[in-house]
């Protein structure tokens, strides 16, 4: 890492980083991704759909999405557990970076994001456009926390990619209402002040969780995909201090979702 992006990082509280991963990687995870999707949307729809071709794909996720919200849903979550997604997170050349932006004991803070983002895909708008945020209250790790986002297209302004709020980090945290998943900051922000970013596959932005950023708006008929990492730095004071808080919940349903299911004969047929 040059001084010069160090500084630039500390001083904005973001930094777009080039090519930081290959095309054919960010690819590989896109395709597979979709692959998930095509499963469900031919069970769904009773259409096999080919992935590459983008208006075929999209057409099937929109009647996907209309004809079983819940297991359009599952599907969602199913992409985020990907191997090769939690693969390119743990990849060296992100830890390197991180040590470099002074994360000296980088962990992982939850586990990877992928975001599917259309107004056709969402039930309200909170869902397909965020408005201005922080992410330090979602995880209220190290104070020198990160999000690495990036996209796994072409993210242009068209396509709605985020916009930041240069400096915004240094504010500590604003007061805001929660919106499901995120607090959206009450007080007014200088708009003139936001950043409009676009990057292509392969790229990244990297940005302290006290920056303030939020959603561009998506004017074409395709799907914003994007992905994210978040890491804690182990060793920042703060942290070690109140005993590494984890305010994700992960836990099972203790329920039966299909009751009744599965028979002996069906378990015995797998083990044949």
């Amino acid at each position: 890492m040059s001084t010069s992006a160090r500084e630039q990082y500390i001083k904005d509280g973001y930094i777009v980083v080039r090519n930081f991963f290959t095309k054919e990687e960010i690819k590989a995870i896109f395709d597979e991704a979709r692959g998930v999707f095509a499963y469900q949307i031919e069970r769904a729809t009773g259409t096999k759909v080919d992935i590459n071709n983008q208006d075929e794909f999209e057409k099937g996720m929109y009647e996907f999405f209309e004809k079983d919200f819940e297991a359009f849903v599952n599907t969602g979550k199913q992409v985020q557990h990907l191997v090769s997604l939690h693969r390119l997170g743990t990849d060296e050349r992100i830890t390197k970076y991180l040590q470099g932006l002074g994360l000296e004991y980088p962990i992982i803070a939850v586990r990877p994001a992928m975001m599917f983002n259309s107004p056709n895909l969402a039930k309200k708008k909170d869902y397909w456009k965020l408005g201005a945020h922080q992410d330090w209250r979602g995880g209220q790790g190290s104070l020198d926390s990160i999000v690495m986002w990036f996209p796994l297209v072409d993210c242009d302004t068209d396509l709605g990619a985020l916009q930041v709020l240069p400096g915004s980090h240094k504010r500590g945290l604003f007061s805001g209402t929660d919106v499901d998943y995120i607090s959206s900051i009450e007080e007014d922000l200088p708009e003139d002040e936001f950043v409009q970013l676009e990057l292509e596959a392969g790229d990244i932005l990297i940005f302290s969780t006290f920056t303030v950023h939020r959603s561009g708006t998506n004017v074409t008929p395709h799907i914003r995909w994007t992905s994210q990492f978040r890491f804690n730095n182990l060793t920042e004071d703060t942290f070690v201090d109140r005993g590494f808080p984890l305010p994700y919940i992960y836990k099972p349903t203790p329920e039966l979702l299909f009751p009744g299911f599965p028979k002996q004969e069906q378990v015995e047929e797998v083990f044949k």
